[in-house]
């Protein structure tokens, strides 16, 4: 009989599992479907090997590098190219991101980088704001950036940047969640401006991203096949309808489980691998966040091929372009070609081959049942660095007790 019960495979259940089987503790976890790995995927086009969702990881905390080394994949975690990434405004065409930024905060509103994407008036507005004194710090991003810095900053620059990383809107982002120490730097600065100052001041220098040589997808076997070796039991094609009837204790890793009152959000992701030779030269760097209300149904647009050397070399001189969509597009591929050709510039004459996936990003979670542990996106959030540190706080807390 098993001393833990995990339902839901994805990774934070297999991080949590692992973590508990590594103490020697009798572990289980159940799985409904026929594999592991939750969103995290991997899939073929054009023959190619690619993730089917994330391709990237935040290296703030360094929880994930730390779990990799245990993994024996340490040398095979790659930074992804220099340059940042650009933007495209309502109006006009693309632009860089400002270099000097927080999740699109910008630590100086005047800069010229900033006035180009917000107005010299929204600029000038910004300063006006933040120089009144810090009195409670928003619960929100959303409602932070508005009262320091106004609506036109918060609509033009920041929300593009937090939906491109969060997939949400800043106004549903809670400040702690978005960088846990924001909300101090600010009451210690006085000012909005002061605090993303100090902290990328602080922030160690090179990408606050890195990936995995061949896709973040590889995580998935690796911490299966350790869990494995630890003695953990996976069962697939488990499904567990009454968590109560399970032995031990039990974590919850299945977001349908977790927050089955409500389903989420749809997220739509198109990949092409398409021949273009002026891409060679990558006219919009690593790729684009939109803004709402741009010209394209897109959300953003990375150029996979710009941003990863291994997949450089992987796609012998094709390149490959993911966009993903809020709504999804009657004929996702088709919507995919012509908004790409908009965000980059240049015609797409040849897409070699396609591919269409979807997942629904979760609610948060319910309150769990006595004696019932949550891990996962739905008390996490999003992003694979703020899943692995908080599955890995709770085995430690799982193992105190």
């Amino acid at each position: 009989m098993p001393d833990f019960s995990v339902v839901g495979g994805g990774v934070a259940g297999l991080v949590v599992a692992r973590r508990l089987a590594a103490s020697g503790a009798a572990v289980t976890v159940f799985e409904a479907s026929d594999r592991l790995g939750g969103t995290v995927a991997r899939h073929e086009v054009a023959g190619i090997g690619l993730d089917a969702a994330a391709e990237s990881f935040a290296v703030r905390g360094g929880v994930v590098a730390a779990v990799l080394r245990e993994l024996g994949l340490a040398d095979d975690i790659v930074a992804p190219a220099p340059g940042p990434a650009w933007l495209q405004p309502v109006l006009g065409d693309a632009v860089p991101l400002p270099a000097t930024a927080l999740l699109g905060i910008p630590a100086d509103p005047l800069a010229d980088d900033v006035v180009r994407v917000v107005g010299q008036a929204a600029a000038a507005r910004a300063v006006e704001l933040d120089a009144q004194p810090v009195g409670a710090v928003p619960a929100t991003l959303g409602a932070l950036v508005r009262s320091r810095y106004g609506d036109a900053v918060l609509d033009r620059l920041v929300a593009p940047v937090v939906h491109g990383v969060h997939s949400q809107h800043p106004d549903d982002l809670p400040v702690a969640r978005a960088h846990p120490g924001l909300a101090d730097a600010v009451r210690d600065a006085g000012s909005l401006s002061g605090a993303v100052a100090g902290l990328r001041a602080a922030a160690p220098p090179g990408a606050a991203v890195a990936g995995i040589r061949g896709g973040i997808n590889r995580i998935v076997p690796a911490l299966a096949d350790d869990l494995q070796r630890l003695g953990g039991e996976v069962r697939l094609d488990t499904r567990v309808d009454d968590v109560g009837a399970l032995p031990g204790t039990v974590v919850v890793a299945a977001p349908g489980i977790a927050s089955p009152a409500a389903a989420g959000r749809r997220i739509d992701l198109v990949t092409l691998v398409v021949e273009q030779d002026e891409l060679d030269a990558a006219p919009r760097g690593t790729g684009l966040l939109v803004a709402a209300g741009a010209p394209v149904g897109a959300r953003a647009l990375t150029h996979a091929t710009a941003k990863w050397a291994w997949l450089r070399e992987a796609a012998a001189g094709r390149h490959v372009v993911r966009l993903s969509y809020d709504v999804t597009p009657a004929d996702p591929v088709a919507a995919a070609r012509a908004d790409a050709e908009t965000l980059l510039g240049v015609p797409l004459p040849t897409v070699v081959d396609a591919a269409h996936v979807w997942w629904m990003r979760p609610a948060a979670a319910s309150t769990p049942s006595a004696g019932v542990v949550v891990v996962g996106e739905t008390v996490a959030g999003s992003g694979l660095a703020g899943i692995v540190a908080h599955a890995e706080r709770t085995a430690a807390e799982l193992l105190a007790r």
